[in-house]
This record gives structure tokens, C-alpha cells and sequence, in this order.
């Protein structure tokens, strides 16, 4: 199989990483994916690093120019299926009349109803498949009266870490300037409202009324750093939290973690999320979005009503007071991963849903 993806994002976020690990497990099953992404982005060099063959776009009026090279590169090889990994990457596909050659597939990874204007529609329509991220997403897709046989959900996936040595989380602890005896909770991701970080941060003094060792890691940057920095001297916390902006190896935050924490207001997925129960991490998140499609209260984790400072206070504490507790978490996490959201299985299921398309499935 041939599958051409095509990602103009121009930052690196969770939607390219999927967009990596998926382009590189088919090349690794025999598959002659390509990818066509913006000149020297993150996604373009890390693909070129990784042996994928990319055709690069200038990212000025990259819609248009992506929609040149399309009708190029569709005119000159033979592609099975166009996967449109974003947005903007399906406008240019729609405007190079792709779905007029091969199946087209689109990622939704945003669980905002779709625009109601019939142009803006229309793109979706002409797809052959909508590929949700989860239950939630694709119950808002199918909200916004996209016919419910254009909409499957695929749920995106991690890869598995081997199990740290002491020697490599101590190295990694070392990096943040973090003793052997503190607890150190974490949270990966963009510094956004929606991301829920502030409420962490309110929960903070309250777990450490009871736990005094314990700080945060907050490893991304974005809009909300400069208020959340305010807050954390509102709040009397400077040396309990490290922002460590933009983390290039995020494995070294993870490593570093006893506890992960997961914020965010309505998620529809979490791929971070689901990176710290790949390590094997106990882990604290809000019942909301596509988070309960598979955090289990209790199980696989601690899930809370919704991101509220007393509520993350408490559900923290459990945690930290009992040892046993988020050690069996833990290992039930990484189990989750293991079965059902491994990058593994998210290529194959991507593959299998790319059969389908062809098919007329």
C-alpha cells in the first residue's frame, strides 16, 4: 500500500508525533508511505531523519502550494489513500480535487462541531472517512450532520518505553534539580486555559500542607506561562514549581515523575495521557472528553468530576498516601497501553481502515 499523509502544522504537537509514528510503522510493515509537510518544520525533519520520503511545501500560502504539489505528485505516482492529518492539509487536498483520484481520510482530533457553512463542510463531505480520535470526537462530528458511515474512530497510540533504570531516572531528576526524597507530580503539554494547569497549581499548597516535599513539573510552553508564573508567587510556591518550557527529549520528564497529572478541561483524547501510562505512571485526571474511554477511577487511575483545585487536592492525596495504590495504578496503566493504545496497534488500525476506504467499505 501506498498512503500519501499530508500535515501543513508548522509546530510540533501531539497531531504531528501521530503523524510520525504512524508514516513510520508503515514503512517498518513494508508500506511506501510519504508525507508532505511544511520545509523544515519539525514534522519534515524528524521524518527525513526517520527515512521517510517527504515533499516539502513553503509555508507561505502553504494551502495553495500543498494543493499544487498534490495534484502534482497524483498525477505523476500512483497513491493509494490521501490522509489528511489536519485541517488545513484537508483544504488543500480538497482543493486539488484528491477525492476525484483516491480515497480520501481525515483526522479530527478537536471535538468543536464542524463550521456550518457549506463550503467550509463540504471538504469534510468529499472524504471518504472521518477518522475520530475517540467516542467524543466523533460524537461531535456526527452532531454536525456528517452521515454517521463517514465516521470511525481510531484511536491514536504511544509508544512503549522499556522500564527505567535507577541510574536513568536519577539522571533525570538530577536534570530538574530534583532531591531523591520529593515527590515530583508532572504535566506535559501547551500552557492553554482549556489545558487546566492553573488548577493544579491552586491544589498545590493543599498537597503540600500534608506532603511538603512534593513539586510540580510543568514541561511545555505557551499564551498562559506568564499568568501562571504570576500565580505560583500569588501562591507563595516559587522553588515548589519547575517550568521547563518546551522539552525537546520529553522522555526525561516522564522518567523524572512519581505522579502524573491531567488537567485538561474536555480533552478529546490526551495523547500525553496516555504517554505517562505507557511509562508505567500513576496518574490524576478530569472525567471529561475521551479521558473515561479509557482512565478507569480506580483501576488505571484516579479520575476526578471536573478540574477543580479541591477535588485535584484530594485525588492527589490518595495518592501520595498510599504507595500500594499507585503502584498497582501503574502497572495497570501500562497494561492499558500495552493492549489497546500502543503506536503498534494505532498503525495497524489505520491500515485497516485505509483497506476499507479502498474497498468501498
Amino acid at each position: 500500500m501506498i498512503p500519501l499523509m499530508v500535515d501543513l502544522e508548522t509546530e510540533w504537537r501531539g497531531g504531528q508525533n501521530q503523524a510520525l509514528l504512524t508514516a513510520k510503522g508503515m514503512l517498518e510493515r513494508g508500506h511506501e508511505a510519504r508525507l508532505v509537510a511544511i520545509r523544515n518544520s519539525p514534522l519534515a525533519q524528524r521524518a527525513t531523519h526517520a527515512g521517510i520520503v517527504v515533499h516539502e511545501v513553503a509555508a507561505g500560502a502553504k494551502r495553495s502550494r500543498a494543493a499544487l504539489l498534490l495534484r502534482t505528485l497524483l498525477s505523476e505516482n500512483r497513491f493509494d489513500v490521501v490522509h489528511a492529518n489536519e485541517p488545513h492539509a484537508l483544504t488543500a487536498a480538497w482543493f486539488a480535487g484528491a477525492h476525484k483520484r483516491v480515497p480520501v481520510v481525515v483526522s479530527r482530533r478537536v471535538a468543536y462541531p464542524l463550521k456550518k457553512n457549506a463550503l467550509a463542510r463540504s471538504r469534510y463531505l468529499k472524504a471518504s472517512r472521518i477518522l475520530a480520535v475517540s467516542q467524543f470526537v466523533a460524537a461531535s462530528v456526527s452532531q454536525s450532520g456528517i452521515p454517521a458511515d463517514k465516521v470511525e474512530v481510531l484511536y491514536e497510540g504511544v509508544e512503549v518505553p522499556a522500564a527505567v533504570a535507577p541510574e536513568g531516572r536519577e539522571r533525570a531528576r538530577q536534570r530538574w534539580g530534583v532531591a531523591a526524597n520529593e515527590r515530583l507530580l508532572g504535566c506535559v503539554g501547551y500552557l492553554l486555559p482549556e489545558k487546566g494547569q492553573e488548577s493544579i497549581l491552586r491544589a498545590l499548597p493543599e498537597v503540600r500542607g500534608k506532603f511538603p516535599e512534593t513539586r510540580l513539573l510543568l514541561a511545555g510552553d505557551g499564551p498562559c506561562r506568564a499568568r501562571l508564573e504570576g500565580l505560583v508567587k500569588q501562591l507563595g510556591l516559587q522553588g515548589a514549581v519547575i517550568f521547563a518550557g518546551f522539552v525537546e527529549d520529553v522522555a526525561q520528564a516522564y522518567a523524572a515523575l512519581d505522579i502524573f497529572v491531567f488537567p485538561s478541561l474536555a480533552e478529546p483524547l490526551g495523547t500525553s495521557l496516555l504517554a505517562a501510562m505507557a511509562w508505567g505512571l500513576p496518574v490524576l485526571a478530569v472525567a471529561s472528553g475521551g479521558v473515561p474511554e479509557y482512565v478507569r477511577d480506580g483501576e488505571n487511575g484516579v479520575l476526578v468530576a471536573e478540574s477543580d483545585p479541591e477535588l485535584a487536592a484530594d485525588g492527589l492525596l490518595r495518592l501520595l498516601t498510599s504507595d500500594s495504590l499507585s503502584a498497582e495504578l501503574g502497572r495497570n496503566a501500562r497494561r492499558t497501553i500495552e493492549g489497546d493504545f500502543s503506536a503498534g496497534r494505532m498503525v495497524e488500525n489505520t491500515l485497516n481502515a485505509y483497506q476499507r476506504v479502498i474497498d468501498g467499505a
